[in-house]
């Protein structure tokens, strides 16, 4: 289309069609300058001067120009396109120039082309372009479109750029990172490489290994799941560290993909560029639970050391020469040096935890810890968690995990006082620890393994109990590999003077009194006496006189002995029914009347067994064996 002047003058010249490569162009001015006057083909000449300038400036630009039609189709190259391919512009134009192009990348090219067209927005791709030589190098094609006034595109404008070298840097960059990784999942620690925000970029193979997780996962947050304990406070402690920037240290627990955890110490390291900005952090996890547990053990061991030196034994040392006493002892000496599982029985007070220690001083493992468990002390819904220990969470109150003691006595000995008070489904986990050395914790189904040496005391009838069904009869013949009856007191009247001398040495000391003689009358009324509460009663009477001694010959008020005596007549009676040297019907008598007493009540404050003095345990056993009803008696 031409527009014209008033006057009928054309003043500027506008082309019919849609702006066409500059010989078209050129020859388009020419076709309209033939119509016009002179001034009109000066200009057409001037136009045609300033289009072939342009002409030879976008054939001189050190870049591989060309512009295409709307439709896609070639229509012209730049003289360095040209002489860089080796092709003419015949050869080159619609789509000839293809064959320049590497055959892997043409088809990827050509679908980049499409979409660009189609999407009528600018584009790239790379691809490998031939030289006249026959070699390919890199190039990036860029286009974008041309549009009219009325926004549709008229024509494409593209250049190719030469990014060979940068395709080569990148080639190796890819080859020296491969060699890292290989590197660094070489390394037998686990590394993961993080982002400046502390987002985890790359995990090496040892740390996939142990977590199970994938790349991606580990990418993705999947680390979250790693750590069981405290993870807000380790993330709150992190994030810290990663704020100030400097190197920084963790201790952290983390989950292995068979579900159990793991104890690592995490070091963290910025890598800087130059101009100090962190632009990694790289993390290595170094395992120390073999650390962490001798840690624990020996913090254990301490509190065990602190509490048997803190409780008031009855004594140190086994005292005594007396025919019963040298029957324990020569059992002791034999059975210490084995692994053999030994319960110890008798009457309350008689020292069975003395034996205990005793067995434990002339093992293989007196070195390691001694770990006592008073299971009657223990409320039953507990006992469980305190052997055994328990995660977070796994009950009310249950703020953190706990050791058990199992654990702490993991490569020692543990002795597991009142042993008929353990409820029967603690038996059961018991029983497994005996037969194949492991267990888990309250809250958890990861199996824990322990070498641990059990030993075992009672002071009630466990085969009644067996009979009663109270008492597993299979956890009974474990525990009762080699069983070691403890002797009263009263079987050893003999031991009764230098026991006495032993105790008032100790008690004297304490008082800051020197104690010297012993009056023999003392002697013989002890002697006679009968010793409900065995030496633990000796060492409370021997406390007394020592307290109430003025000079330095220690002397027993009879008056003591009789008054205990009758405060015990009731205790004696059960101690009686307890050790079964009553008569059946005697003993069926006094548990009957208990049971009347108490309508029907085993346990409990008002329940026949604290009537009777004796464990609940003991009395199911003995109601079993004597065929007692218990339930006739209740009052509904």
């Amino acid at each position: 289309m031409t527009t014209r002047a008033a006057g009928g003058q054309a003043c500027v010249f506008l082309l019919k069609t849609p702006p066409t490569p500059f010989a078209s162009a050129v020859d388009a001015i020419k076709r309209e300058a033939k119509a016009g006057s002179t001034t009109q083909c000066l200009r057409a000449d001037a136009m045609t001067d300033a289009v072939n300038d342009f002409r030879a400036m976008i054939d001189k630009i050190p870049a591989l120009a060309w512009s295409c039609r709307p439709d896609g189709t070639t229509e012209f190259l730049n003289q360095r396109w040209l002489d860089y391919t080796g092709l003419s512009m015949e050869e080159s134009l619609g789509w000839g120039w293809q064959a320049a192009i590497h055959r892997d990348d043409l088809g990827t090219l050509m679908d980049t082309w499409l979409r660009v067209l189609a999407s009528e927005e600018p584009g790239e791709e790379e691809a490998r372009l031939r030289r006249f030589d026959g070699k390919h190098r890199w190039f990036l094609f860029r286009a974008v479109p041309v549009r009219d006034p009325q926004g549709r595109v008229v024509r494409w404008y593209g250049t190719n750029t030469d990014i060979e070298d940068h395709k080569r840097a990148e080639d190796q960059l890819r080859r020296d990172e491969r060699e890292l990784r290989q590197i660094v999942d070489a390394i037998p620690q686990a590394i993961v490489v993080l982002a400046p925000d502390g987002r985890p970029l790359y995990a090496n193979e040892v740390l996939l290994e142990y977590t199970g997780l994938s790349l991606e996962e580990v990418q993705t947050g999947g680390f979250r799941a790693l750590f069981p304990d405290d993870v807000e406070t380790a993330r709150h402690e992190r994030q810290k560290g990663l704020e100030r920037g400097a190197s920084f240290q963790l201790e952290l627990r983390t989950r292995r993909k068979d579900g159990r955890c793991r104890w690592f110490l995490v070091h963290y390291r910025p890598l800087r560029d130059e101009q100090g900005h962190i632009v990694r952090w790289y993390a290595t996890g170094t395992d120390i639970e073999d650390r962490k547990q001798a840690e624990e053990r020996v913090r254990n061991e301490n509190l065990a050391l602190r509490e048997e030196i803190d409780r008031s034994s009855m004594f140190e040392e086994i005292v005594g020469s007396s025919e019963a006493l040298r029957r324990v002892l020569a059992q002791v000496a034999k059975v210490a040096p084995t692994e053999s599982t030994v319960l110890i029985s008798g009457e309350t007070g008689t020292g069975k935890e003395l034996i205990a220690r005793a067995i434990h001083r002339r093992s293989s493992r007196s070195t390691r810890a001694f770990i006592r468990v008073n299971c009657a002390a223990i409320p039953s819904s507990l006992i469980a968690a305190e052997l055994f220990g328990h995660e977070k969470g796994a009950f009310t109150g249950a703020l953190q995990r706990r050791v058990g003691r199992f654990e702490s006595a993991d490569g020692g000995t543990i002795f597991l006082d009142e042993i008929g008070e353990i409820p029967m489904e603690t038996q059961v986990a018991l029983l497994r620890v005996l037969q194949e050395r492991e267990f888990e914790r309250v809250g958890s189904s990861q199996p824990i393994s322990v070498d641990v040496r059990v030993l075992a005391a009672t002071n009630g009838d466990l085969k009644a109990a067996v009979a009663a069904g109270s008492f597993r009869q299979d956890l009974f013949y474990r525990l009762n590999v080699f069983p070691i009856r403890s002797p009263s007191l009263r079987e050893r009247a003999d031991d009764i003077p230098v026991l006495v001398e032993y105790l008032m040495e100790r008690y004297a000391e304490k008082a800051g009194k020197k104690l010297r003689v012993i009056d023999t009358r003392t002697i013989e009324l002890l002697q006679t006496y009968d010793w409900p509460g065995n030496i633990r009663e000796l060492q409370n009477v021997v406390e007394r006189a020592v307290v109430l001694c003025d000079g330095d010959t220690l002397s027993v008020d009879e008056a003591w002995l009789k008054h205990e005596a009758r405060a015990e007549s009731s205790r004696a009676r059960v101690y009686e029914v307890k050790l079964g040297r009553l008569a059946p019907e005697r003993e069926r008598g006094m548990i009957e009347a208990a049971l009347a007493e108490s309508r029907g009540q085993i346990s409990g404050p008002s329940g026949a067994a604290g009537k009777l003095g004796i464990p609940r345990q003991t009395l199911e056993s003995k109601i079993a064996s004597l065929g007692i009803n218990k339930y006739r008696f209740k009052v509904g």
